[in-house]
């Protein structure tokens, strides 16, 4: 199958509304227009087993355009394994998986990975510590981890860009390896943007921040649907304290399982949060974000 082709309406590329960002001094007003009626996301029945364990049995899913998606769950739910699948890491067992208009085993996944953007900590553990942020995000234009060459002139005004766009900008000439885990966070954002995807997977993007870079990193995240309109995201953590006001949905998974999946003020709920941890929780929504507190066994 030749590469997947991608029809986009005039103007709705991210990249062409960086151009004027500096002078404008405003945000990136994408206007972009989805390029297919189809769902970003439909996975039906999905089954993953491996040597006889079975990872996700029966999973029914579906993310429309317009909506942003939390997936929570304990560790060992499977939450990895739907990302892997996701991009194309893990082939179903049985069931359905379409992304972004594309069947699996019937599209070629390796061009569909162009139009995801992933941050996590598979992509951060790849790159050498001498790498450049600057060559970081250029190189997530083609999906290049560690550049052995030097990138294009078009190609690095783009990843300077992004770079001043998530507030990272005078880093641009730091090595990765001198890079706190906040400002690698917002680096790997600008990387994950730089191929202009039609969706964005944030994988656990908090682990190893402290309180402080945390929260200026759920910052960052609650401004990018108003930084590039019309990008899908999809939010994966076990933490409920992570979960902003920007999503509008939740997919809760438990041993392998939906136990509950819809807007997000139906499925977050004590009720289902207890059921998901196995213990009893308070839930609390204040002015930024939830708070959960276990109350006993």
């Amino acid at each position: 199958m030749g590469p997947i082709k991608e029809t986009r309406a005039p103007g709705a590329s991210i990249g062409r509304r960086l151009c004027g960002l500096e002078a404008a001094g405003a945000s990136v007003h994408a206007g972009r227009v989805p390029a297919f009626p189809a769902p970003v996301l439909s996975v039906r029945r999905l089954r993953i087993a491996r040597e006889d364990k079975v990872i996700l049995r029966g999973l029914d899913w579906r993310v429309e355009p317009g909506q942003h998606w939390v997936i929570l769950g304990p560790n060992g739910s499977g939450k990895s394994s739907l990302l892997a699948a996701l991009t194309g890491y893990f082939a179903p067992t049985s069931g359905s998986l379409a992304v972004l208009g594309e069947t699996f085993g019937r599209s070629d996944w390796r061009e569909l990975r162009r139009r995801i953007g992933l941050v996590g900590p598979s992509v951060a553990a790849m790159i050498q510590p001498a790498e450049p942020a600057l060559f970081v995000v250029a190189g997530g234009v083609d999906g290049l981890v560690n550049l052995w060459r030097r990138p294009r002139p078009a190609t690095l005004a783009r990843a300077r860009r992004l770079l001043r766009l998530l507030k990272v900008g005078g880093l641009a000439a730091r090595p990765w390896g001198h890079l706190s885990q906040g400002e690698r966070q917002r680096v790997l954002i600008a990387r994950a943007l730089a191929s202009d995807p039609a969706l964005l997977i944030l994988d656990e993007s908090c682990a190893g921040l402290d309180p402080v870079a945390r929260a200026e990193f759920l910052s960052l995240v609650r401004r990018l649907p108003e930084l590039t309109p019309g990008l899908a995201i999809v939010f994966v953590t076990h933490h409920v304290e992570e979960i902003l006001p920007t999503f509008t949905h939740a997919l809760l998974l438990r041993n392998g399982a939906a136990l509950a999946a819809g807007p997000m003020a139906a499925v977050l709920k004590p009720a289902v949060l207890s059921k998901l941890f196995g213990r009893r929780v308070r839930l609390a929504k204040g002015r930024v974000g939830w708070s959960l507190v276990v109350a006993g066994k």
